[in-house]
């Protein structure tokens, strides 16, 4: 089965004959990067939109990953931080940051001659409440991993086999999805919020949310770490660090890390919001 997804996949890229990939880096859009360099080669070129949302780290990361790979590689700025419908931080949130993202993308992928501009977007999120999908699709972009079915696992089971060493990198969507529906978003919240997920990684946690809700910073790591965070870390240096980033307060969220959590309290009407 994931032998024939694969196959597929090609076929896609072979009848684009070429195509600008949405690549953020992440595990989804580097294994999209990846066969599309693999069949296209020069004619396949990816784009890392830069902002504030993103960890510089992140940036590197996709810098790193890209130049492994072979494929062309270039960065644009967005500015979605001047769309008060962004900053304002709605439910629809990602819809317009997607909107700002491919209204860059596609005007450059015209001007550069290449006739599609594709995204990571897998079959799992097409089951969860995913604006910024909507945006894409009004832009004319694909998504060929949701198009052929591959779910989250088998892009990661697909990147493994491919001897993509970072495939069971953890998920990073941008740091704005760590603010509560409502809080306005502001660079220095996003900074801060970077500041500590970094702070948490080098101290050997990988997979984690730091969520921000004004003055208060909650921790967030899969279930199985929580004891080993309280018995090997010393919490006091935690919430000094916490403090000089910016926050008061700084909790540890005894249910874990969810992806999505903050969607729990949109009601079934509003999963259907658009812009």
């Amino acid at each position: 089965m994931l032998e024939h997804k694969f196959k597929q996949l090609e076929k896609i890229f072979s009848e684009m004959e070429q195509a600008l990939i949405a690549y953020s880096g992440g595990v989804d859009s580097t294994l999209v990067a990846k066969i599309a360099y693999d069949v296209l080669g020069d004619q396949s070129l990816a784009i890392t939109a830069e902002s504030p949302s993103l960890l510089p780290e992140e940036l590197e990361d996709a810098r790193i990953q890209a130049a492994t790979i072979g494929i062309t590689h270039e960065i644009v700025q967005t500015h979605e931080m001047d769309n008060l419908n962004y900053t304002s931080n709605p439910i629809n949130r990602c819809y317009f940051c997607k909107s700002e993202l491919h209204d860059t993308l596609k005007p450059l992928a015209l001007q550069r001659g290449y006739p599609y501009v594709v995204d990571g977007v897998n079959a799992d999120d097409l089951q969860d409440y995913r604006p910024g999908i909507q945006a894409a699709k009004e832009r004319g972009a694909r998504s060929p991993l949701a198009e052929v079915g591959l779910t989250k696992a088998e892009v990661r089971q697909l990147s493994k086999q491919l001897g993509l060493s970072w495939w069971d990198k953890p998920a990073q969507p941008c740091l704005s999805s760590r603010f509560p529906y409502g809080e306005a978003i502001t660079v220095g919240k996003l900074q801060r919020v970077g500041r500590a997920e970094i702070y948490l990684r080098k101290l050997g946690f990988s997979n984690l949310r730091v969520r921000s809700e004004g003055d208060t910073a909650r921790i967030e790591l899969p279930p199985e770490q929580i004891k080993q965070f309280v018995l090997a870390v010393e919490l006091p240096q935690v919430v000094a660090a916490f403090q000089e980033f910016g926050f008061v307060y700084v909790t540890l969220d005894l249910e874990g890390y969810r992806s999505g959590k903050l969607n729990r309290i949109l009601k079934p009407e509003e999963l259907g919001v658009r812009a």
